[in-house]
């Protein structure tokens, strides 16, 4: 059974998160779609994580199983992209071993999140990026930033994807970066994400930085796993998952 890694990029605005939804367009059911045009008899593609809709992407990975397929890798993402729409598109691609399982074998995920500071709107940058005003305390959103790396309990920060499912996340990288451009980008990596915790570290972050909480308050959920944080989630259309890392089998854009 030949069974191939790829690494997709997508505009997160059209679709309804990359998890396939009944009656939804979403980015596991538009590469499905594509799949079976070119031949591909499977019922499933197996994805590294989920987004959120409107939530965008470079590096995310997903695999599946294509026997079928007789020709190099190369002409498979050909393929796939000349029937992909234009918000989607298959970056690299390779076969990879049987076993491969793009989420329980992943070793960390890196998301980026982007916001600009203008008093007036700008929808070609909002269209990928959160407009903030009045501008937030920098040195503040580094501060912010460094109280996370570690392992603690995310719980005031995200939920579990399962029932029973553990809140306690490593973050190993969380930092801010100030572009040429003006624009704020949040870079984070963790082992695992719970659902929503990158637009909710973000969300604090900037809640901090305008003075509507402490980083006492924030030290306070990470060691109680609640506490007195403003409520609320950073926009969807800020995020985009970079990095879904694999140790020797490592994926990047």
């Amino acid at each position: 059974m030949a069974r191939y890694q790829v690494i997709l990029a997508y505009d997160g605005a059209g679709f309804t998160g990359s998890q396939r939804q009944a009656n939804s367009r979403t980015v596991q059911g538009e590469l499905e779609k594509a799949l079976h045009q070119i031949g591909w008899t499977g019922k499933t593609v197996i994805m590294a994580g989920r987004t959120d809709t409107g939530v965008h992407a470079s590096g995310q990975v997903a695999a599946f199983d294509f026997s079928e397929w007789q020709h190099p890798p190369a002409r498979l993402a050909q393929a796939l992209n000349a029937k992909l729409p234009l918000d989607l598109a298959v970056r690299k691609i390779k076969p990879v071993h049987a076993d491969f399982h793009p989420r329980f074998d992943a070793l960390s995920r890196s998301y980026r999140y982007r916001l600009f500071c203008e008093p007036i709107r700008d929808p070609l940058r909002e269209r990928f990026a959160w407009r903030l005003w009045p501008k937030p305390d920098g040195d503040a959103l580094n501060q912010a930033a460094r109280v996370f790396l570690g392992t603690h309990d995310f719980a005031a920060f995200g939920s579990p994807t399962s029932e029973k499912g553990m809140t306690t996340r490593t973050v190993t990288n969380s930092e801010w970066k100030r572009k040429p451009n003006g624009e704020w980008q949040f870079e984070v990596r963790a082992d695992a994400f719970l659902y929503r915790m990158a637009r909710r570290l973000v969300f604090v972050q900037v809640a901090a930085a305008q003075g509507r909480c402490s980083m006492e308050d924030i030290q306070n959920a990470l060691k109680t796993g609640r506490g007195k944080l403003p409520s609320g989630l950073a926009p969807a259309h800020g995020l985009r998952l970079t990095d879904v890392e694999y140790g020797s089998l490592k994926s990047r854009k």
